[in-house]
Parts: C-alpha cells; structure tokens; sequence
C-alpha cells in the first residue's frame, strides 16, 4: 500500500481527491497538513486519516510518507512540488503545475535528482472514456481529423476566491485552459505549431475571465474558449470527413453529465454510444500513480502524465497568452 500525505485542506482535496484515495486499489492516506493544525486534525478526523500536521514541512518529513499529493493554491505548485521531491516523496500535483512552462524545469531536475515519480493531476486521461476516443481517433473511426472544437465555462466572481487573484495564479486560461488543450493532445498524439486568441480581463480582479483561441496542430486545428464568467458548460468534439465524436462530460466527468461518448457518422444514419458507469476518474488517477510507483512501469493502457507533457501543455498556455498581446499567429 502507498501511503499518501495530503499537503493542505483544499476543497478538491477533501471532497474528490481523498475519497478518491481510500477506494483505490492500493493506496491510503496516512497523513495530512495544514498550516492551521486544527483545519488538518477535522480533515484528519472527518475520514480517519492517521496523522494531521500543522505545517507542510513536518509532513515531509514525515518517514510514514511515501507520496504527497499537493492542492495548493497555484502559485506555489512548483515550490511546494520541489520541497515534496527533496524530501524523496513521489508528488501528485494539481494542474496547473507552474505558472510558466518554464517553471517546469527545475521540477523535472528534482523529480530525477531525487528519483522520484512526479506527475501533474489532468485527471481526464485516466478516464477510460478518453482512450476509447484515442482508440477511435487512430483506428480512422472518423476518417481525417479535420477540427477539433470545445469550450470549458463557469462563474465564479468571489473576489476572494484564488481564481480571481492573480498573483495565486488564477484566471481562466491557467485554471482551465489546460483541459481542452491536454485532451486533443492525449487523444491525437499529436503537437501543435502555433497558436491565436483573444484575451479579456476582468477589470477589478485583473484576471482573464474569457479567452477565444486558435491552436494549428498542422493537420488539424483546436479552436476552444474558456471562462471563468460564463454559464456552466463544457463540450468537446472531434470532427473529420467521416464522422465525429462527442464527449457528455468531457472533464468533469460524473458530475457535469453522464459519461458517454457518441460516435456518428458522416451519413448521419448511424450513431454509436460508449457507456461508462460508476467510474472515478480521481481514482483511477490514484491507482494508476500507485502502481507507477510500486511497479515502476507504466500500467497497461494507461500513460502516467509525465512531467514533459505537462512541459508541453503549459507552453501552450504561455503562447495564448503572447499571442494575444501581438495578435497574430505564434509559434507554440
């Protein structure tokens, strides 16, 4: 058993990341740390959790640990992360894992310094609805991809919320940008050259609260829009000159809609549907880090998010963001 410590009381944490844990396969929570003891010792009695901490540094130091997972607010992922890996823990980090791709360099030089598995939490790609789309995509069940289009929105405009400050590292792109970005590139394999969007900040927070972009892949192209003040939707669909397919929950998997994906074809006389019921995507998630640890090899059909990846998509993120001040096409 892979015994994780959780690094801070966040909602995500306590509400789908630590549930998530306890059902999987071969993981438990032995610890977990705040810097208020009291906010750890109720998480810590809320689910039974062992040991609770009043500081992150005792829980890495902790020898009971092996694994870290780390819900912090987003500007200090990549700190926090590095500190984790030093301590020879293997760290789960939410997304976004820095705040420039850039970033990502010292981390990768400390997850091998210290040789440890370090991975960004895009949950989605361990759900098995998207390597039925991977499969889909490669076995030409839709013929030439041609255009990719999807859209990730909520609201939200409590100031006081980390995704609307900016020096915390919110705004839409960073937040939730990396969704529709990290799904075409797990679904496809593919990379892409350039990119384009538009950009609007919300004028007392600062924070990007809408943005509309354009990313070339080369032989297709990703166009998506995320926000931070829109009505909740999020959609993603994969369209070629054979057919196309469509996703109920593409991110939210469970909690947004039921979890299907729709396959059509391009006669419209012919639709199939793929089920998947009673799936935790947080767990599989857990499951799949844990035997990436224990086994040290990638599980069977399942790619642990390597931190390269993770390099790659953030990098996109950073071109929206340049390429929205030149307005013009830039390369990724």
């Amino acid at each position: 058993m892979l015994k994780w410590g959780i690094l801070s009381t966040a909602k995500i944490g306590v509400k789908d990341v630590i549930p998530a844990i306890f059902r999987s396969e071969n993981s438990v929570v032995e610890a977990v740390a705040s810097r208020d003891l009291t906010r750890a010792q109720n998480v810590a009695d809320q689910f039974g959790i062992p040991q609770a901490f009043g500081s992150y540094d005792e829980l890495l130091a902790c020898d009971d640990i092996d694994a870290v997972y780390i819900p912090l607010v987003t500007s200090e992922h990549a700190e926090w992360t590095i500190n984790a890996a030093n301590a020879g823990k293997h760290v789960l980090c939410e997304k976004p894992m820095a705040l420039k791709a850039d970033d990502i360099h010292a981390i990768i030089l400390a997850a091998d310094r210290n040789k440890v598995v370090v991975s960004e939490a895009v949950m989605i790609t361990y759900h098995p609805q998207w390597l039925k789309v991977r499969e889909l995509i490669a076995s030409g069940a839709i013929g030439e991809l041609t255009h990719v289009q999807s859209a990730f929105t909520y609201f939200n405009d409590d100031a006081s919320n980390m995704r609307n400050i900016p020096e915390l590292g919110g705004g839409a792109l960073l937040d939730i940008g990396i969704y529709p970005i990290a799904a075409t590139r797990f679904a496809t394999g593919k990379e892409p050259h350039r990119a384009m969007s538009e950009i609007k900040f919300d004028e007392t927070f600062g924070t990007d609260t809408y943005s509309s972009s354009r990313i070339d892949f080369g032989d297709f192209e990703l166009s998506m829009y995320v926000s931070t003040q829109m009505a909740h939707r999020q959609s993603i669909v994969f369209h070629g000159d054979k057919g196309w397919i469509e996703l109920s929950a593409p991110f939210n998997a469970g909690k947004y809609d039921a979890d299907c994906v729709t396959l059509h074809n391009a006669a419209h006389n012919k639709v199939e549907t793929f089920r998947f019921i009673d799936i935790n995507q947080y767990t599989e998630q857990a499951d799949a880090f844990t035997r990436m640890v224990v086994n040290e090899v990638q599980p069977d059909g399942i790619e642990v998010l390597s931190l390269e990846s993770s390099y790659n998509n953030q990098k996109v993120i950073d071109t929206l963001f340049t390429a929205s001040i030149i307005e013009t096409w830039t390369q990724v």
